[in-house]
């Protein structure tokens, strides 16, 4: 499993690894939308594999997802659901139906749009957006993450987090030349600061992918198969990283993790894969040479052994990049 051929060397490592991880979290705005909705108004947000997020700058405004019921939110919330869970957003609890068909969508240009439903009710002002994270390596730290993060639960940890929130308000409310794309930047430096904020408020746990990182032996190994995925990583070369001897690094990994060094590496490279393939971009035999396998056959058995799928597949059928979702 870890005898790829040899590729380049690897940069060296810092102690810190979760703060490695971190410094490589960068958000990509996908599609924004602008919303001025008049009650009453109900907008439907199926599961997509996108972070997304609700800026409320004013209400009324009422959150609701499967797990957690209704949760009303007052102007100034933004909430972050970072695995893009199915969720509904309305004026009122007891709105049903979808809004969408009733309302006039623009486009403003750089990916945001402008969704406006006419009407006598109280208008809500909310700007939402979907986001795609810039680094595989941290697809393991968002799917520990819980379902909904409210801004306002973690700004008493994070100064900055409060100004912002006002900021975004304050642009939202009074819209000008270029607005747009001062919201877009906010929120991306919104979410950003929420996930770290996040991570640094998690309590300390013995097993799982954040006790892993954190320890300084097995952290040390998992940064380094996270920066490059594709190196010729053999159980000498991380246990020489981590710092340990081969059986004491072996035996350690698993107990936190629950899989070998081998099967965690090869999940990753798959999981990389099928990112790389879905962009299009790739041939499947480059990927395979990217990802350190010698030849397209030998990836492709990996490939299906852990996904279930041939790589070809995967490719001909992932859609890519996907927009914002409002629903059908």
């Amino acid at each position: 499993m870890l005898d790829y051929s040899s590729r380049t060397a690897s940069p060296p490592i810092p102690m810190d690894s979760l703060s490695e991880v971190l410094q490589d979290f960068r958000l990509s705005g996908v599609n924004y939308g602008r919303c001025e909705l008049r009650h009453p108004w109900s907008l439907a947000f199926p599961q997509q594999q996108l972070l997304r997020f609700h800026f409320v700058s004013h209400g009324p405004c009422w959150l609701h997802t499967h797990a957690q019921g209704w949760q009303e939110l007052r102007d100034g919330d933004l909430v972050l659901l970072p695995q893009g869970t199915t969720h509904r957003l309305a004026s009122a609890p007891d709105v049903v139906g979808h809004s969408l068909d009733a309302c006039r969508v623009t486009d403003l240009g750089s990916n945001v749009c402008e969704v406006v439903q006419d009407g006598a009710g109280a208008t809500s002002t909310l700007f939402c957006g979907s986001m795609e994270l810039g680094a595989h390596a941290l697809n393991p730290l968002i799917a520990l993450m819980p379902p909904i993060i409210k801004g306002c639960d973690v700004a008493g940890n994070d100064p900055i987090v409060g100004p912002l929130l006002a900021a975004m308000t304050a642009e939202a409310a009074q819209p000008q030349m270029g607005s747009a794309t001062v919201l877009t930047r906010m929120a991306d430096l919104l979410a950003a600061r929420l996930i770290r904020c996040w991570v640094n408020c998690t309590g300390t746990s013995t097993s799982g992918w954040l006790a892993a990182i954190r320890d300084p032996h097995i952290g040390r190994a998992l940064a380094a198969m996270h920066r490059d995925p594709g190196h010729n990583w053999t159980l000498v070369a991380l246990a020489a990283v981590a710092g340990q001897s081969r059986s004491v690094f072996a035996e350690r990994f698993s107990a936190i993790l629950g899989e070998g060094p081998a099967r965690y590496l090869a999940r990753l490279r798959m999981q990389h894969a099928r990112e790389l393939l879905g962009q299009g971009g790739m041939s499947v035999a480059e990927v395979a040479s990217r990802l350190g396998y010698d030849s397209e056959a030998s990836f492709a058995r990996a490939f299906k052994r852990i996904t279930s799928v041939s790589p070809g597949v995967v490719r001909r059928t992932n859609p890519g990049r996907m927009d914002m979702d409002f629903g059908s």
